[in-house]
């Protein structure tokens, strides 16, 4: 049996053990969500503020149905779904949704963001709109996009200090050929796999480290099998939240503006907290224990340097058209 099989399988039980073995999607203007992030991270909460503004504005015609922290599978498990129209819907970060939509990695270039502000400028610009039109072809419908955050390595065997320092780390990365590239070209051994095997790979050895954003690292308690911690703040880190398009479409046009506005409410919600929650999670962090080690100007500049070859073989895959858009969005 393959591993593509297995995850169906495994999907089409967990969703008809909940009842949602249906392909019809809105059955009595339900809308089912999932998600891979734990309940008390700033998407899920986000997407509890989506679900209420929803069922107000509706008078409870429209509702929306949570199932966050993984109740459905993993992320790609996740993305399959709402592909297949089992599910209305998902948020998840942008990585699991690149093999589908290769332009997503463009957001991706390493050391490519100064601070958030220009992360949001980009996304909801003219580039943004790019990708919308993207995954629409490819049957989802861009409901909005969150903030995943800056993500920085921990691991368990040393301090970085130097570029040197990430020599041979296996270190576990989404699921983006850019970000594994990246990787690669700074001296690490990276490995792709899904956040519901993380934990317990570190717990085991089978990791060395893993990069995420701080809120992730301390909401996923992974400060418990990880003992350094680094700003590196390789890449900025996009949630999107997508539906399958031909379930959106099946709503009245009033019904998807509604959608829309109360989606738009509960990302500028997030947006503000997980700003907000940033420096406080690392600071948790540090509290339970982790050691810090902030990257000096010096050694960023390496990383950089080092990565920076990763901007060409991303030009091989999706054009230059597109990088240049982005490079030229960010430096305007």
């Amino acid at each position: 049996m393959t591993t593509t099989t297995r995850l169906a399988k495994r999907s089409a039980a967990i969703l008809l053990a909940l009842g949602l073995g249906s392909p019809l999607l809105v059955s009595a203007e339900t809308l089912r969500f999932s998600g891979n992030f734990p309940d008390d991270h700033s998407s899920s909460r986000a997407m509890e503020i989506f679900r209420d503004t929803l069922a107000e504005r509706t008078d409870g015609d429209l509702s929306a149905q949570l199932f966050p922290n993984m109740q459905l599978g993993g992320a790609s498990e996740n993305v399959d779904q709402v592909s297949s129209g089992s599910i209305a819907g998902t948020w998840v970060g942008i990585a699991f949704l690149s093999r589908t939509v290769p332009e997503l990695e463009a957001l991706s270039l390493p050391f490519a963001f100064a601070d958030r502000e220009d992360a949001f400028a980009l996304i909801d610009g003219d580039f943004g709109e790019l990708l919308d039109e993207k995954l629409a072809e490819k049957g989802f419908v861009a409901l909005g996009y969150m903030e995943l955050g800056f993500r920085h390595v921990t691991n368990n065997e040393r301090p970085i200090e130097t570029i040197e320092d990430l020599n041979g780390l296996r270190i576990r990365l989404q699921p983006n050929q850019t970000h594994l590239d990246t990787f690669r070209a700074i001296g690490a051994s990276p490995i792709s796999m899904d956040i519901s095997e993380v934990y317990g790979a570190l717990q085991q050895g089978v990791l060395d480290g893993q990069e995420n954003p701080y809120s992730i690292i301390s909401t996923r308690r992974l400060d418990e099998v990880q003992g350094h911690l680094s700003d590196t703040g390789h890449f900025y880190d996009f949630i999107v939240v997508v539906a399958n398009r031909n379930t959106f479409n099946r709503l009245s046009e009033e019904k998807q503006q509604v959608v829309r506005e109360a989606m738009a409410e509960a990302v500028a919600w997030q947006r503000q907290t997980a700003a907000e929650e940033d420096e406080a999670a690392r600071a948790t962090l540090i509290e339970r224990g982790m050691q810090f080690t902030p990257i000096s100007d010096e050694t960023r500049a390496a990383l950089r340097e080092a990565s920076q070859g990763v901007v060409e073989q991303l030009r091989d895959r999706i054009g230059n058209e597109v990088v240049d858009q982005v490079l030229e969005e960010l430096t305007s």
